[in-house]
């Protein structure tokens, strides 16, 4: 019987560049089946840690010696430009597994505490373990990074692995499973499946031989992901999104807080679980601000991300861009002003593509759709404020609580505001600073869980806890407790 074939469109074109086999529910049991044989009985989990950190760091080489492949995949298969993928997602993703090669010895590290008091003497034995078979499911808008992050965690901790890349974008995740296989990691301990949610989220999701879920992606499907799990126990990371908040004091140096917000929200298309998506700028620099922003907008250059001029690639399809239009024109209706964009661009070569140009949104309120919703585009609300308090309402003003941006020359003032705003990163004086050493996940509906960083790497683990009883001469409270 053949499998199920799907084809994979290059966004900037809406041309066909490679056919993938589609797995079905079966081919998802077979998968989970022998990621539970090769962590049952398979040496990956009982390797040593050095032979393990070697194994990763070939991951790593690997990664950079198929730098031009995977950046080319990346591009073809998302749209974004070849800038983003070659000088920021390759090199990440191989930098990702260096790091948690070099680090896992030391994050592994069993700890030991003693116990005592008048009644009771005991020695406590804290064991990190791998935590088992483990489902990491990627996003299609960083497909080889995020798929990195998690694999390089997961592989890290001594776990076996299922990965599931998008539907849309799984050129790139296949080639770092064949990149994992070249570096000689055992056979099923990295299986990847591929087909869309609908088709195979329940049968991945709800098998009970799973011990973890690691899911980056949107509320709507992270909701699904946590029913399908009631039915078989295990542990979620689970990264849902966000609509971040950027707000611009009025001592913030104009110059970098335009340029470092256009590349928050227009950076990837906007396709950005981080995008500041709400930029909130003081009264007296408001118009100064916008000028500027909306000039600079208007002179991005769109084109398919193969070309290293183009600055905004299109968006990931036809359907996606729907939802954009859709989210801009009810925006429109319930009062927003459109400063510019709005609209598919008019050049005849971006026609084929799904193309949309960069929009920014005023006179958007806390009641309007788009000012709650997360739109994964190119679109940004501005609004002023007259106060910090304002400042922190608005920031504060939603079900989401992933990030949010600071900018202001008052570093003391920006930690002040940081601990008042409910995001689990803020950034201040920049934006989208990742680092393999800082822990990284949002709050609210944003999801819960870390990635990255020490406390990002246990949740890839077990804590096993060891009592031996220290009490002086061997004789334990519990003896005594009936009196026999």
């Amino acid at each position: 019987m053949h499998k199920a074939k799907q084809k994979i469109i290059n966004p900037a074109n809406g041309e066909v560049i490679a056919e993938v086999s589609v797995n079905d529910a079966d081919g998802v049991a077979q998968a989970i089946k022998r990621a539970r044989l090769a962590f049952e009985q398979g040496l990956w989990p009982r390797i040593s840690l050095p032979e393990r950190k070697n194994f990763l760091l070939k991951i790593a080489q690997g990664i950079l010696e198929h730098a031009q492949e995977l950046a080319r995949l990346e591009t073809l298969n998302t749209g974004k430009p070849i800038k983003e993928s070659t000088f920021m997602d390759v090199p990440s993703a191989a930098e990702t597994f260096k790091y948690f090669a070099e680090n896992l010895e030391n994050f592994l590290q069993p700890e030991t505490r003693r116990i005592s008091s008048e009644i009771a003497c005991a020695e406590g034995n804290l064991l990190p373990e791998p935590i088992g078979v483990t489902a990491l499911i990627v996003p299609w808008n960083y497909p080889l990074l995020i798929a990195s992050w998690k694999l390089a965690q997961s592989l890290a901790a001594g776990n076996t692995v299922i990965l599931k890349p998008a539907s849309l974008t799984p050129l790139s995740a296949l080639e770092l499973v064949r990149i994992t296989q070249g570096a000689g990691i055992p056979d099923g301990v990295v299986n990847i499946i591929i087909g869309s949610g609908a088709s195979v989220g329940e049968a991945l999701c709800a098998d009970i031989n799973l011990d973890l879920i690691s899911f980056t992606g949107s509320n709507e499907v992270g909701k699904k992901i946590i029913g399908y799990t009631t039915k078989n126990v295990k542990k979620l990371i689970m990264e849902l999104g966000g609509k971040s908040a950027s707000i611009i004091l009025e001592d913030a140096d104009l110059e970098a807080a335009v340029n470092g917000s256009l590349c928050s929200i227009f950076l990837n298309q906007g396709q950005m679980c981080t995008a500041m998506s709400r930029i909130f700028i003081a009264e007296d620099i408001y118009d100064a601000f916008i000028d500027s922003f909306v000039e600079r907008a208007q002179r991005l250059k769109l084109g398919p991300g193969e070309d290293f001029q183009t600055q905004m690639g299109p968006l990931i399809s036809a359907e996606q861009r729907k939802k954009v239009i859709s989210c801009v024109e009810k925006a429109k209706k319930e009062g927003a002003k459109v400063l510019c964009g709005g609209k598919i661009p008019d050049a005849p070569e971006l026609k084929k593509g799904f193309f949309f140009a960069p929009t920014v949104l005023a006179g958007v309120s806390k009641e309007m759709t788009i000012f709650k919703e997360e739109i994964f585009g190119p679109v940004v609300c501005v609004n002023k404020f007259s106060t910090l308090e304002e400042a922190i309402d608005l920031a504060n003003a939603s079900e989401f609580a992933l990030a949010a941006c600071i900018w202001t020359k008052d570093e003391a003032q920006a930690k002040e505001l940081a601990s008042k705003i409910n995001a689990g990163t803020i950034w201040i004086n920049t934006y989208g600073m990742f680092f393999n050493e800082l822990s990284y996940g949002g709050f609210k509906q944003s999801g819960f869980g870390k990635e990255l960083g020490r406390v990002g790497f246990l949740e890839y683990t077990r804590l096993k806890n060891i009592v031996v009883d220290k009490t002086k001469e061997s004789k334990p409270l519990v003896n005594y407790w009936y009196g026999f």
